[in-house]
């Protein structure tokens, strides 16, 4: 591919469906990655919301990896100021040597969660505060190097995890820049800062054990389908489905219809969520390859983390497949 590609999959817990289905398709999607020569995949933390299924991010990481065989598999993200940098160590150095040379770890600093579930982990409002020296530490801990005297992660992991700072801000960049990580931005959900804080990675970047030069990771979404009007068609149903999620929480769960939510997304307060997904590919395999291949060169980045988000399970392995196939042409 002409630009490397991977897939984020929030596992996602559909209208009707269990999260135990949520997990099985994660299995599905990817072995469909595996298959069609993705480079990773990833979950991410989050928390106290019904529709995602990867809040315990760690232990799906080795369900889909005891199913998978050679594929890449790693948090995208992990919040670290909601646990101790030991224990995510811990975990992680657990997966490496369970799943030798597959494991990623991207961290992030946001809750994840609103602030009753920050409550709810025992996340202090400061945690964020000590961010840049708990990825040290973590980093420590991971190279059997650890920085608090006494104490270490167990097991060690003999083949390095490598860390990925994500963000959506110039923090995110400037940090891994200083660090010599490389940089996920995530501009599937959080658009507005991509190009300035690319930027300033880049620019700022200084070279590390780990990395030699600066690394992007762009995050961007896709509904590939076989024509552009089915691939419209997911794309509605999807973003209805979010906007629905995102309005419904703490509003006793009261159902919108799809009217409503039409009536929503077109008012100036829906409008901010619809920027929200600002990075959406959409349609037949050569217009979402047109799409990446403009995006990614626009962005100067190293690799796109693709998001699909079609509803059905079949529609969302296909786009992923349909993807893949395109890019490699």
């Amino acid at each position: 591919m002409p630009v490397a590609l991977s897939i984020l999959d929030l596992a996602p817990i559909a209208p009707g469906r269990s999260a135990r289905e949520s997990l099985a398709a994660s299995v599905e999607l990817a072995r469909a990655a595996e298959r069609s020569g993705y480079r990773r995949v990833w979950y991410a933390e989050h928390h106290n919301m019904p529709t995602i299924a990867s809040s315990a991010t760690a232990v799906v990481i080795g369900h889909v990896a005891e199913h998978t065989d050679t594929i890449r598999l790693g948090a995208g993200g992990i919040m670290l100021p909601n646990h101790s940098p030991l224990v995510i160590a811990e975990q992680f150095g657990t997966l490496e040597t369970l799943f030798p040379g597959r494991i990623d770890l991207g961290l992030g600093r946001a809750p994840g969660t609103d602030r009753p579930t920050m409550r709810a982990i025992r996340r202090d409002a400061t945690s964020a505060d000590t961010f840049p020296q708990d990825v040290l530490e973590l980093q420590g801990y991971l190279r059997g190097e650890s920085r608090v005297p006494g104490v270490q992660s167990v097991p060690v992991p003999q083949n390095e995890v490598p860390l990925y700072l994500l963000g959506s801000s110039l923090f995110g960049a400037q940090l891994a820049a200083q660090l010599g990580l490389p940089y996920a931005f995530a501009s599937h959900f959080a658009p507005d800062a991509l190009f300035e804080a690319v930027a300033a990675y880049r620019e700022e970047f200084q070279p590390s054990e780990q990395l030699d030069k600066p690394y992007v990771i762009a995050g961007v979404n896709v509904f590939a389908a076989e024509d552009r009007d089915e691939a419209e068609a997911q794309r509605a149903i999807a973003y209805r489905n979010r906007a629905r999620a995102f309005i419904a929480r703490g509003q006793g769960g009261r159902e919108y219809t799809d009217a409503e939510i039409d009536a929503f997304l077109a008012s100036a307060g829906g409008q901010q969520l619809s920027t929200m997904t600002k990075y959406t590919a959409t349609g037949s395999a050569e217009d979402v390859r047109a799409y990446l291949e403009d995006f990614a060169d626009k962005v100067r980045a190293d690799e796109l983390i693709t998001a699909h988000h079609a509803q059905e399970v079949p529609d969302r392995v296909r786009s992923v497949e349909l993807t893949a196939k395109a890019m490699q042409r």
